[in-house]
């Protein structure tokens, strides 16, 4: 509630110190990123490499799982220091396993660090394009209502989702455009120097033939 109050507060003091009209728009981070080109290929490809992680840590918690199984079965056949020793194999792979997890999905793991990796210029590129808009619409304020920030409501006329969208796709388009006349250019270049290659070679073949 006083999360919420302040909120409030800071909106109200905007509006009484503001010269002019405070010009306030807000988006949806999840919605932008579902919609945005490369976003489900570069997530697919996480969840790919998590999926494999998730494996090797199964493969890993069943083999300590039979190990303990076996020890159990068999304790009443085996010396003192032979259970000691199996013990102690156990215990060195349950260690091994829970390094495993932490260097998969830790805080500072390689999941994490791929996701930064595959997301982050994604993110990176819709904050650009927020950033485009707020000055050329002259936003004071754009809230991501996805975040930690309460919104009790917000109008949908002030979503700028979509624009955000828009401007990307069509970044995205200009740069296959882009890369498309390069390709037609590196073509022609191409073409125009196999060409040239060609008259060479026949220039050579005639001049051999005109000195014979």
């Amino acid at each position: 509630m006083l999360k919420k109050l302040s909120i409030l507060i800071i909106f109200l003091s905007c509006a009484c110190i503001g010269q002019k009209p405070q010009s306030i728009a807000f988006i949806d981070m999840e919605y932008i990123l579902q919609n945005v080109p490369g976003y489900e290929k570069a997530q697919l490809k996480l969840d790919s490499k998590a999926s494999q992680w998730r494996k090797k840590i199964e493969r890993s918690e069943n083999e300590i799982k039979n190990l303990k199984l076996e020890l159990n079965n068999e304790k009443i056949l085996l010396t003192e220091d032979l259970v000691v020793e199996r013990q102690e194999d156990i215990q060195i792979k349950e260690n091994e396993l829970s390094k495993m997890r932490a260097s998969y999905f830790g805080t500072k793991g390689a999941y994490f660090e791929l996701r930064k990796q595959l997301v982050q210029p994604i993110q990176d590129e819709v904050f650009n394009a927020i950033q485009q808009i707020v000055s050329r619409k002259k936003y004071d304020f754009v809230f991501d209502r996805t975040s930690d920030l309460t919104m009790l409501y917000a109008n949908p006329k002030y979503d700028i989702s979509k624009t955000v969208i828009s401007y990307i796709t069509k970044s995205e388009k200009e740069r296959e455009r882009e890369e498309a006349k390069l390709k037609k250019a590196k073509s022609k270049e191409d073409l125009e120097k196999r060409i040239e290659e060609q008259k060479r070679k026949k220039a050579e073949r005639e001049s051999k033939i005109i000195h014979r």
